[in-house]
């Protein structure tokens, strides 16, 4: 059966073409990268991904600063911040994901920090929520770009005005926007903004990174080679190196360059039309049955969330899965506050969308869904 992949809030798939070609490039010469070889007959992928992402988020690029994933570049943020400022409340909302909720909560009960969570309706949080849970011992804030469960895109523009009159260091979560919609790091206003390679930027599973603006912020939780100022014992403070250390993930970021490469040739604009043309018609399919329930039906990025009644999402998904050959993601997508309150903590079914998800195949699923939704609502009618 053929394969229908609507995962791609997950990780994307298929990646193009030459993303695949230079991964097998990258291995076929010495590595090469300044400060940790003589070697000049490789192509120095990392500095090359970093001016790619760098221009990619109109950002200079000794601000970039690669990490294994977005989950792991919030952790170091999150971490290097709170030990120069140890003790401090910070605001983050309930439509983040765990990659922030966790080390907020792991850090609260270990008497490190002091948190309140900004809550959302209509899949949005209002800056002036935000506003309101703003204390005098306030140093930072961070939210999500876009929900990854509800595709809701936060105007974080307006959160970073707010915060920059009181001198509140923001975060920005764009794991689910970097690819999908242009970002511009200067015009959002944000003191850092987080990023993965292989969703939208059509990398591969172990690259990430963030935007700094000031790395004079957060203080270095992670220690040792860089390949420079070696004589040193200390972590150097120049950026990057101030927050990457050992060896990267050369092959990796060739892919991630790749990657960025071909978003920036396919157009981000483009691509966005595209996405949320794809979305808006599977919303209008699914609301010809009464029976199937969308959480979120103008999101900014092509992610969408819904339930059929009388069958768990799990089981919606299994359907799916095994006879229509449909991948999509089933359960609380690693957001359980969202969950909460949109389905009662139950789950919902995510279909995501990527650049290279055809109009027949959202035609398809949304055949699929419709007729799981009929056979669903006859027996529950001859119940």
């Amino acid at each position: 059966m053929p394969v229908i992949y609507l995962n791609n809030a997950a990780t994307s798939w298929p990646k193009p073409q030459r993303v695949k070609d230079v991964l097998a490039e990258s291995l076929e010469l010495p590595v090469f990268g300044s400060g940790r070889t003589t070697g000049t007959q490789g192509i120095d992928y990392i500095s090359l991904a970093r001016e790619k992402a760098a221009g990619l988020f109109h950002a200079d690029a000794k601000q970039i600063v690669f990490t294994h994933s977005a989950t792991d570049s919030l952790n170091i943020i999150i971490s290097g911040f709170l030990k120069k400022n140890r003790g401090c409340h910070a605001v983050a909302t309930a439509l983040d994901h765990n990659s922030v909720l966790r080390p907020l909560h792991e850090f609260q009960r270990d008497g490190i920090l002091r948190f309140d969570i900004a809550d959302f309706a209509g899949g949005y949080v209002s800056p002036d929520t935000i506003s309101s849970l703003i204390r005098k011992d306030t140093k930072f804030a961070v939210m999500t770009h876009a929900s990854n469960v509800l595709g809701s895109v936060q105007d974080v523009r307006a959160v970073a005005d707010i915060l920059a009159d009181k001198d509140i260091f923001f975060i920005v979560d764009g794991a689910q926007t970097a690819g999908h919609i242009a970002v511009d790091v200067e015009k959002i206003g944000c003191d850092a903004f987080v990023f993965t390679g292989h969703k939208a930027l059509l990398g591969v599973a172990g690259t990430g990174g963030f935007y700094l603006k000031d790395a004079e912020q957060i203080a270095p939780t992670r220690f040792g080679g860089t390949g420079t100022q070696s004589s040193e014992l200390f972590q150097p403070e120049d950026m990057p190196e101030k927050f990457e250390c050992g060896t990267q993930n050369i092959t990796g970021l060739a892919a991630l360059a790749e990657g960025i490469s071909y978003v920036k040739s396919r157009g981000v604009a483009d691509i966005h039309a595209q996405g949320m043309r794809q979305t808006k018609y599977l919303v209008s399919r699914f609301r010809e049955a009464e029976n199937i329930r969308i959480h979120h039906e103008t999101p900014g990025v092509p992610v969408l969330s819904f339930n059929i009644e009388g069958l768990s999402c799990e089981d919606v998904g299994f359907i799916l899965s095994r006879k229509y050959g449909i991948i999509t993601r089933t359960g609380l997508h690693c957001a359980p506050l969202v969950h909460e309150k949109i389905d009662g903590g139950s789950g919902s079914v995510r279909i995501s969308l990527s650049c290279f998800t055809t109009d027949a195949e959202c035609t398809a699923a949304a055949d699929a869904v419709l007729e799981i939704a009929e056979n669903a609502a006859k027996r529950f009618n001859s119940a």
